[in-house]
């Protein structure tokens, strides 16, 4: 459940978060110089892989999935899901798509109408900055890191304002991010915790070409949901 703190109780959680990051760095940092850290650490990266596990929480339902997640420049994503079933969410820059494996039927949408829980990573592709990307981002101070040393930031994806209440970021000493959750206004929750990150290996285009198997029918939609 989440809690409502007053202002002054807020403040104070501020404060004391200001104190622990001082005391773990020997200087006082601030959101500026932690988005500028994750903006440098993503802005130098060609490519990208990492290790992935998806947890939905809302309406009582809990449920989580792992996989591969590739990025590579300019705008080419795939989401890999292995477990606990196969399944793709791609895009080429250009169009998306998601397809489950030996079903009848595929969703395709164009990047530039998509709105998708996974869209606040976009900006590791090059196409913005963070503080431009989060709107109000701030400590999240009410939500403790998973690592000691790691910072909590909070903020609201731009553009996504009617469906996300906030978008939570756990960023690393390094600038590297391990944890994204994304808060929907009807009160569930996803959470990304991504490990085993790999940089600026080669990664074929070809990976992010989708081509429906024969048969399957082509479904054009506004977004894509996995």
């Amino acid at each position: 459940m989440a809690l409502d703190f007053p202002f002054g109780a807020t403040r104070l959680l501020q404060a004391v978060a200001m104190f622990l990051l001082t005391a773990t760095t020997g200087k006082a940092v601030t959101v500026p110089e932690i988005a500028a850290k994750v903006d440098q650490r993503y802005n130098h990266l060609q490519t990208l892989q990492a290790d992935f596990t998806e947890t939905y929480r809302g309406a009582g339902v809990s449920r989580s999935e792992s996989g591969v997640l590739w990025l590579k420049r300019p705008g080419k994503m795939l989401w890999d899901y292995r477990e606990p079933r196969p399944k793709v969410f791609v895009t080429d820059g250009k169009s998306a798509w998601f397809y489950v494996p030996g079903e009848r039927q595929a969703r395709k949408a164009a990047v530039k109408k998509l709105d998708d829980l996974r869209s606040p990573l976009r900006y590791l592709l090059g196409k913005t900055k963070l503080e431009k990307e989060l709107v109000g981002l701030s400590l999240a101070t009410e939500v403790p890191p998973g690592r000691p040393g790691d910072v909590v930031l909070r903020g609201v994806p731009k553009g996504m304002e009617d469906r996300v209440s906030s978008v939570v970021l756990e960023v690393t000493p390094a600038g590297e991010i391990v944890r994204m959750v994304v808060n929907e206004v009807d009160g569930s929750s996803t959470e990304y915790r991504f490990g085993n990150q790999r940089e600026n290996q080669p990664i074929a285009d070809q990976r992010f070409h989708f081509s429906p198997p024969p048969g399957v029918e082509v479904i054009e939609a506004e977004g894509l949901t996995p």
